[in-house]
């Protein structure tokens, strides 16, 4: 069985439905019955316009890198990209296939 490690990245002031984009992606991942997600917030990066963003400069720390993740079946994971579009205009989002390894 194949799983599959998902990125979506995102910026921090970037909203869908009045909500920071991340938190609606969390939720609609939850809705959409997704094991569990965790949310990263970057402390400096860049995009495609070459401008850095960081933290501690506080005109342009209201953009800064935010990365959802999350692992979990290939099947699964395909039905819920299809289903992106549809609510999430902006981000980018990679795909790794992935071998699971738990301990307790």
């Amino acid at each position: 069985m194949a799983f599959l490690l998902v990125r979506v990245f995102l910026r921090e002031n970037d909203r869908i439905e009045g909500k920071p984009a991340y938190i609606r992606l969390v939720e609609f991942l939850k809705e959409q019955g997704i094991m569990g997600a965790t949310v990263l917030k970057a402390i400096m990066g860049y995009g495609t316009t070459g401008e850095y963003h960081y933290e501690g400069i506080e005109v342009l720390s209201y953009s800064l890198p935010v990365v959802v993740e999350f692992v979990e079946k290939e099947e699964k994971v395909l039905k819920v990209l299809e289903k992106l579009p549809q609510k999430f205009k902006t981000g980018l989002i990679t795909l790794e296939e992935v071998s699971l390894w738990s301990f307790s």
